[in-house]
């Protein structure tokens, strides 16, 4: 997955998330709604650490394409 394409998902994540947010001021999200954002959460966490891989590779000489997605029990423990 090259970086736009990173990008471009993650856009499409953000907006889906946006939205599910919006819902949430009244009467709230329903089970499936709250299940949805939990797992958008986690995606995007995903997305964003090969993002970060790929351009860490690119920076330091290696190939961009050898990034792999991680586990999301790995990338939510990174602290910020």
């Amino acid at each position: 997955m090259s970086d736009d394409t990173t990008i471009a998902r993650i856009d499409a994540l953000i907006a889906e998330e946006r939205g599910l947010r919006s819902h949430t001021t009244g009467s709230g999200l329903d089970e499936q709604g709250r299940a949805r954002l939990r797992e958008l959460e986690r995606e995007l966490d995903q997305c964003w650490d090969l993002l970060r891989q790929r351009r860490a590779r690119a920076e330091f000489g290696d190939d961009p394409a050898g990034a792999q997605v991680r586990p999301v029990s790995e990338v939510e423990s990174y602290q910020q």
